[in-house]
């Protein structure tokens, strides 16, 4: 961060939104947010610049053992609270809605942090988030893409022992012939490449950076 006497006002907010998101601290986010868009910063600058940031930076403390869960869920549960502020000037921009995406975490599995990471990080890349929770049935993606006509399908499992259903939700898909309109791509704790290789997945992100790249990618973005 640059010294305190050469920030300007944008700085400081960026700052400000920074430190309160990295310590999750949710009422000092939404007031940075406000300051940021009541003064005309650019909503993805507040987003790009200091809300992912901070996330990614939760993230490493938390790999290398720095924090420990409760720490991580905090940080998560604070991006919300800005992202409400930020959701509405984001579709008055012509660029902001570049694609619809499906989200769920597979039957028989609660975890939602990553999947939640996903969710922000591409809706500040300009997707349409659909997200459809934890412990989804393989039937609740097809609905979703009978409902939603989505352009991608993001399956979460962070168990080994929930891994298999994530085979079945990607059968069960292409049983409901709505495969053929729609890439899926797998992540979570446990999935890896080989894994999503050999069950026909599109694509697999190992975390929600690497999400919003994959999908990028997978529609020629």
């Amino acid at each position: 961060m640059a010294d305190e006497s050469d920030d300007t006002p944008t700085d400081s907010i960026l700052d400000s939104l920074y430190d309160a998101v990295t310590a999750g601290d949710a009422d000092t986010s939404v007031e940075s947010t406000r300051s940021g868009l009541e003064a005309g910063m650019d909503p993805l600058t507040l987003l790009f610049d200091a809300m992912i940031p901070a996330l990614e930076e939760v993230g490493r403390l938390f790999e290398t053992g720095e924090i420990f869960l409760p720490e991580l869920l905090i940080s998560a549960r604070a991006m919300p609270a800005s992202m409400e502020l930020i959701r509405p000037h984001l579709a008055d921009q012509s660029s902001a809605r570049v694609g619809v995406f499906v989200m769920g975490t597979v039957a028989g599995d609660i975890h939602d942090i990553g999947k939640n990471l996903c969710n922000v990080m591409l809706e500040g890349a300009g997707f349409e988030v659909i997200d459809l929770g934890v412990n989804v049935p393989a039937a609740n993606f097809v609905a979703a893409i009978n409902e939603h006509h989505p352009d991608v399908v993001g399956i979460s499992a962070f168990l080994t022992t929930t891994m298999p259903e994530v085979e079945t939700t990607i059968d069960a898909i292409t049983e409901a012939g709505v495969r053929h309109d729609t890439r899926i791509i797998i992540g979570g704790a446990p999935v890896t490449q080989e894994y999503a290789d050999q069950i026909g997945a599109d694509g697999y992100a190992p975390n929600a950076v690497s999400a919003v790249r994959t999908v990028k990618s997978l529609l020629g973005i």
